[in-house]
């Protein structure tokens, strides 16, 4: 039965004939970088010729630069339901999520909330800042959530009297889950004696869900373009809200931050999120995200491109489901980490051995599809092989996938580890 969103297959075709890398693959890879189409390619190409014409570093190139930077954060903020000056344009989530990570005045004996389905690099930026100003740091079990269980009270349970900030993302990179944002933060403002800021990593969910940060309460929430937005790898957001603003210093410092004199001397720093950008960057990927932004909004709003990716990610759960749901003569199975559809593009799910998983399987299986033009990865943390769909993905693609796991459980040997 076809979905209830979805349009028919060779408008769909037509659509995906933007994005070259489709045209010789299977894409399940959204979560880790979206494909850019041509016309995105193209934008920054055009870019780059633009400020060689001109020429570099001229003064009408640095007025347009500062116009395409301009235009971008506004591009951005609509995106977000927020304002332009709420945005600082970073490279990453992890640059991002750094910038309040070490621009909060720590102090010895500060507490540090991370979840257990954080990611490594967010991971390492707290555990230096823990060995720097001996700031505490503790986890609490938030993956076990995926199957029952509400995380506003295992958060709620694991905040401390000294807990300054929590670290969390909307939707988790390994599960696919869904946090439920708004009541978090709620409730880690409400916390005694002070309120608990919190940090967003928001990889996984800009591009794929419709947005309002200002209706979240979030206090800063780190984006990237080059995943959901299938935009160019570099370029991505920090969205600090105005109200904690006062309370970050910027760590790395450079003249796209700072105010200056007619002397051109340091005097202070600007006056909204742009006080956190550095200096040089690419500055043609500026384009090709908002190339990238445009052709989504193209093909439909953010909460009807959201359905349909809900839809996909639940037919191709619900297969991966039916493969496993009668194990024969100990031969593999698959089973999704997850009990329920997640309410994201990611879906995960596990190669089981006499009801165990198995990760040498999780690895030979992703090679053997890469081989064919399926592409997918392995995750470590549950070790877990990850599918994520985008909204044009084609539902003869997920039937596809399905057969080519099955034909893989059929083919190998089971007692094999």
């Amino acid at each position: 039965m076809p979905l209830s969103s979805s349009t028919n297959t060779a408008t769909l075709q037509q659509f995906r004939a933007q994005f070259p890398a489709l045209e010789t693959k299977y894409y399940f890879n959204y979560g880790g970088q979206g494909p850019m189409s041509q016309a995105a390619l193209t934008h920054m190409s055009q870019m780059h010729q633009y400020i060689q014409a001109i020429g570099p570093f001229s003064r009408r190139v640095n007025q347009w630069i500062q116009n395409q930077a301009a235009e971008t954060r506004q591009m951005l903020a609509a995106e977000l339901g927020a304002t332009a000056d709420a945005i600082a344009l970073t490279e990453d989530v992890t640059v991002g999520c750094n910038i309040p990570l070490w621009g909060l005045d720590w102090r010895a004996g500060d507490h540090i909330l991370l979840t257990d389905c954080e990611h490594p690099g967010v991971i390492a930026a707290v555990q230096e800042i823990s060995r720097r100003f001996q700031v505490e740091v503790s986890t609490c079990p938030i993956l076990a959530t995926c199957r029952g269980g509400d995380p506003v009270t295992v958060i709620a349970e694991h905040l401390r009297s000294n807990t300054r900030l929590l670290v969390i993302s909307h939707i988790l990179w390994n599960t696919g889950q869904v946090m439920p944002l708004a009541e978090i933060v709620a409730r880690c403002h409400i916390h005694q004696p002070h309120p608990v800021l919190v940090l967003v990593d928001a990889a996984q969910s800009v591009g794929m869900m419709p947005l309002d940060l200002p209706a979240t309460g979030v206090d800063f929430y780190a984006f990237t373009g080059h995943k959901w937005y299938c935009g160019p790898a570099g370029l991505g957001g920090l969205y600090i809200k105005p109200e904690v603003m006062s309370q970050l210093r910027p760590t790395f410092i450079g003249w796209r931050g700072i105010t200056t004199d007619e002397a051109a001397n340091p005097t202070g720093w600007k006056p909204n999120s742009q006080r956190f950008e550095i200096a040089t960057s690419d500055f043609a990927l500026y384009g090709g995200l908002r190339s990238a932004i445009a052709i989504h909004n193209q093909w439909g709003t953010p909460q009807h491109r959201y359905n349909r990716i809900c839809e996909l990610s639940q037919l191709l759960w619900q297969k991966l489901r039916d493969m496993g749901a009668v194990p024969q003569n100990n031969a593999l199975t698959i089973a999704p980490l997850s009990p329920t559809p997640p309410a994201s593009g990611l879906v995960s799910f596990r190669v089981m051995l006499k009801g165990q998983p198995s990760p040498k399987h999780h690895v030979q299986l992703v090679q053997t599809l890469e081989a064919k033009g399926y592409l997918l990865r392995t995750l470590l943390h549950p070790h877990c092989v990850r599918a994520c769909l985008h909204y044009f993905t084609l539902e003869s693609d997920i039937e596809q996938l399905v057969a080519n796991i099955a034909d893989y459980c059929s083919r190998h040997d089971p007692s094999v580890l």
